[in-house]
């Protein structure tokens, strides 16, 4: 297969055009328009073996270089991504870069699976964690401050510096970022926290899931890495499970090519042709996610059933005036409370067009009680619903919905 072009041939464009056009073949005739599915496992590899980028598929493949191209550029980086078997698989190889005793400081309403690795994790590597609530952005600081032992400047700001950084006794951690949170959709002020975080010595990596990198760039923003759940949004249609980062640092991008490698955290080559496949629409798909996602959320803030709704679009929402200076969208997740368990429970139970399912992200809506998961932290309420909202028609899903809150 012809390798895609480079990242900065389609700089100039658009991501709307990016997520169609990047990773393709090149244009020749008889060329096939979409690349192939290539399933070997190796490559023929008689002399030098840095002659050719493939040698074994465990450390690199064609199969997803399309993909890691178009998300490198989607994500502003100068740098293809790099996709891994699972989000928490990607989570997980950034995680390991935080250095015995050093700290990471994590919001408390992350995803649960981050928290869950990285504790086990720091367990391994004795590093500390902090959580903290990370639209708070002094508290967050001050959680720099007293986790910080570097000099201020230690990391270069381009992040070139950062992976040496990370892994040297004495560097003090990694900020995560979660913006907006999962399920509080909290937003954080992500170019104050990236800044005071390098000024600091800390590296810096977004997970950028709910967003993705069409609402917001967060290397733009002054993060270091870039983490994805593929399987969300990127895909789009619930039928893989994939992870990715994306840095533009060529030594941090090292550094995680070999924690892949080496824990063998890799993507089989036809989950990644559908992620490849489900990226063509994200720009479709999202719109149409994001208008229904407003108006559901205008109408459950009315309703006389829900007791709070979030949702950064609304006006009256905490984070609205961040996410509107810094994201180029509010997503399609709502997250609202009912005044008892029992209540979302009954609500989750009664609709019939949207999916009482776990995920987000796909083309069909979901809905959720959250604290149904033992390892939910207790400061979501236990009435919390969180929905994601899918394409279909509005009013059916309003309709849907309405009826389950009467």
């Amino acid at each position: 297969m012809t390798q895609p072009e480079p990242a900065s041939s389609s700089a100039a464009r658009s991501a709307d055009t990016i997520v169609v056009e990047t990773g393709r073949p090149q244009r020749t005739d008889g060329a096939a328009v979409n690349p192939p599915i290539d399933l070997s496992s190796t490559f023929v590899s008689t002399g030098d073996i840095t002659a050719s980028p493939y040698a074994y598929a465990r450390f690199d493949t064609p199969a997803w270089t399309p993909f890691e191209e178009a998300l490198g550029q989607l994500e502003h980086a100068s740098l293809p991504g790099l996709v891994f078997g699972s989000g928490l698989a990607a989570i997980s190889a950034v995680v390991s870069l935080v250095p015995a005793g050093g700290t990471l400081i994590i919001p408390t309403h992350s995803y649960q699976g981050a928290l869950a690795s990285a504790e086990q994790i720091a367990g391994r590597q004795n590093f500390d964690i902090v959580t903290v609530d990370i639209s708070d952005t002094e508290a967050v600081i001050a959680a720099l401050d007293e986790a910080g032992h570097a000099t201020p400047g230690q990391v270069a700001a381009d992040g070139a510096a950062a992976s040496a950084s990370a892994g040297e006794a004495g560097s003090p951690g990694m900020l995560w970022i979660e913006s907006p949170t999962n399920p509080m959709l909290e937003v954080a002020d992500v170019p104050a926290l990236t800044t005071a975080a390098k000024d600091r010595g800390f590296l810096v990596s977004v997970d950028n899931t709910f967003a993705t990198p069409l609402l917001q760039t967060p290397l733009d923003l002054g993060a270091d890495i870039v983490v994805h759940s593929v399987t969300k949004y990127l895909a789009g249609h619930s039928d893989v499970v994939l992870g990715a980062v994306v840095t533009g640092s060529t030594a941090l991008r090292e550094d995680l090519h070999t924690e892949r490698s080496m824990r063998g955290g890799i993507a089989g080559p036809f989950e990644v042709w559908l992620a490849l496949r489900g990226l063509r629409t994200l720009a479709v798909r999202l719109d149409r996610a994001q208008a229904n996602a407003h108006a559901i959320a205008e109408r459950l803030a009315a309703h006389p059933t829900v007791v709070e709704t979030r949702y950064p679009g609304l006006p009256g929402d905490p984070g609205h005036a961040r996410a509107a200076a810094q994201m180029n969208g509010f997503g399609a997740i709502i997250s609202f409370t009912v005044d008892s368990a029992e209540k979302a429970t009954a609500i989750a139970e009664a609709v019939r067009l949207w999916t009482p399912a776990t995920s987000l992200g796909g083309v069909e809506s979901l809905i959720e009680r959250r604290r149904r998961h033992p390892a939910e932290p207790a400061t979501v309420p236990e009435g919390l619903i969180r929905l994601s909202v899918g394409i279909e028609n509005l009013e059916d899903l309003w309709a849907d919905l309405e009826a389950a809150l009467a």
